[in-house]
């Protein structure tokens, strides 16, 4: 529990100096004048988050696990952070660091997933090479979801709540820990991020929670017989299904899927239903918790994790087809 309140105090301060030096000496500031489909922001706001995420998770260094991931998580912040201090990197360049996050990563920890439930296996190679696609995508997913305020921190929290119980069922105190220490370093942000949006995670701190909790997913289920691989896919299913069905619709209307868009799902909600930015992330997280929390009673159920995927695909492409007639209207 220390640990834990450390993690939350370390994030909390860093966050206060952060939103403090940025707006004095104009850092890191993601500008409301600015014309992006994705910007829903009122007020000029430091996007740099991750910088007291990062630092709070500094404490993963007092477990044992942690010493293998601390290479990696500095790797995967810093794939995002110089975006967010607007120099940006080439998208080779953010790739290759995102890479080398997740081979370290997988290399060091044996996060590798070769069973794919339904009695279905894959050699241990191709196994590294899916884990590895895997964390570089999640990366990128909560990056696309981080769209208004508290809506990826949010989403990530309930997933490190489903993780933390699985791990603690299973026995896995070292995954407890990792959960605990990045779940309180999320809080402390989420302080100043939700409702008022006074910071923004940034692409830093969303690859950074992305690559967290792949992880984590990726080595419970690679390492414990008992957690199916779809519990992992159920608890992820949200961000996971944005970025193949964004693939999907933009593809379908000829245009590149790199290229962004105001045509997200969180976007149409905000635009026709809630039309309040904190309003938008609390029916997200509303809709999308049971789906994660759910799977924590039968995470060893591929079958069930299975169809908890399935209807939340179900459910959200339902979902977008109706808010897109509207865009139409």
């Amino acid at each position: 529990m220390w640990i834990a309140l450390s993690a939350l105090i370390v994030s909390w301060i860093i966050q206060h100096a952060v939103i403090h030096f940025s707006h004095k000496y104009h850092l890191f500031i993601d500008l409301h004048t600015d014309d992006k489909p994705q910007g829903f922001h009122a007020s000029s706001t430091p996007r740099a988050g991750g910088i007291g995420i990062v630092i709070a998770m500094f404490l993963v260094l007092l477990i044992p696990f942690g010493w293998k991931l601390f290479i990696s998580i500095l790797l995967a912040f810093g794939s995002g952070i110089f975006e967010d201090f607007h120099r940006s990197l080439k998208p080779a360049t953010r790739l290759l660091l995102q890479l080398a996050a997740a081979v370290m990563a997988v290399a060091l920890t044996g996060s590798v997933v070769t069973y794919l439930g339904f009695g279905i296996s894959m050699p241990y190679w191709l196994g590294m090479i899916f884990s590895v696609f895997a964390i570089i995508g999640m990366m990128n997913a909560v990056n696309i979801i981080d769209g208004f305020n508290g809506l990826a921190s949010g989403i990530v929290l309930l997933m490190l709540i489903s993780f933390g119980v699985v791990a603690a069922s299973v026995g896995d105190t070292q995954i407890v820990m990792i959960t605990t220490v990045t779940a309180s370093a999320v809080l402390g942000f989420s302080i100043f991020n939700f409702p008022k949006g006074k910071i923004f995670l940034g692409d830093g701190g969303a690859y950074l929670l992305g690559f967290i909790v792949a992880l984590i997913g990726i080595f419970l289920s690679g390492t414990n017989e008992t957690v199916s691989p779809w519990f992992v896919m159920a608890v992820l299913i949200y961000p996971v299904w944005e970025v193949v069905f964004s693939v999907y619709r933009k593809l379908r209307a000829g245009r590149s899927p790199l290229e962004p868009d105001g045509c997200h799902l969180h976007m149409l909600i905000f635009k026709h239903i809630t039309r309040s930015n904190p309003m938008t992330s609390v029916l997200i997280a509303a809709c999308t918790a049971p789906f994660v929390l759910l799977p924590t009673l039968y995470a060893n159920n591929s079958g069930a994790n299975f169809a908890t995927a399935l209807i939340f695909v179900i459910l959200y492409t339902v979902c977008y087809r109706f808010l897109e007639r509207k865009e139409q209207l």
